[in-house]
């Protein structure tokens, strides 16, 4: 990934970003071409893998590489207007442009087709997802002959981290006076997430 010095994003943060990703994009290149598929996901931290899983109709997981495989997350993303600039006013040279927190996660891929860990997993998703509700739904919540069919119908996915690259493109480049003209415009397009996490940014964009 090409990553601009002012958005370079180095250890513990970039660890801290990947293990909190909940869902993105698994890339492989296969004989058949390059193959993508959008997946929620935990991690595993004492594995230092990825997890997730697919439809078993999906050949993606089926297909031979011989090369590691890459996973996409851009959590955080939005269009920056350029009227948005305190910087439009006292010169114009301005553009618009898109800011984002993204990972590019590569690995080895491994095939998990055991109902015993593909349980593990989709409850230990299900829980991620759930956990802050007031009445969480469980796995075991459903009759267990339907859960048993549907995890006959996936495939576990695990990527082993060997890779990671890191890049927070939030305004860091950008002066406090447009910093804030940012804020005050993704605020107006009740875009309250993305200026929040450029607000958590603050004390990084001083560096």
């Amino acid at each position: 990934m090409y990553i601009p010095r002012h958005f370079v994003v180095e250890d513990p943060i970039a660890q801290e970003f990947l293990e909190n990703l909940k869902s993105g994009h698994l890339v492989t290149n296969t004989a058949q071409g390059i193959l993508s598929t959008m997946i929620p996901i935990t991690f595993d931290k004492t594995s230092r893998s990825i997890i997730g899983h697919v439809a078993r109709a999906n050949s993606q997981w089926s297909e031979e590489t011989n090369q590691e495989a890459l996973f996409i997350s851009a959590p955080v993303d939005s269009y920056i207007s350029p009227s948005w600039y305190a910087s439009k006013q006292e010169h114009g040279r301005v553009v618009p442009t898109w800011d984002y927190m993204l990972a590019h996660v590569y690995g080895d891929l491994i095939i998990h087709d055991d109902v015993d860990w593909l349980r593990k997993a989709v409850s230990d998703l299900t829980d991620s997802f759930e956990e802050k509700r007031d009445n969480p739904w469980k796995l075991t919540d459903a009759p267990e002959d339907y859960v048993a069919g549907q995890l006959r119908a996936i495939v576990g996915v695990e990527l082993k981290v060997s890779r990671l690259e890191v890049s927070f493109k939030m305004s860091q480049n950008k002066t406090q006076a447009d910093l804030d003209g940012v804020l005050a415009g993704l605020r107006v397009d009740n875009r309250e997430d993305v200026a929040t996490k450029i607000e958590d940014l603050r004390p990084i964009h001083k560096k």
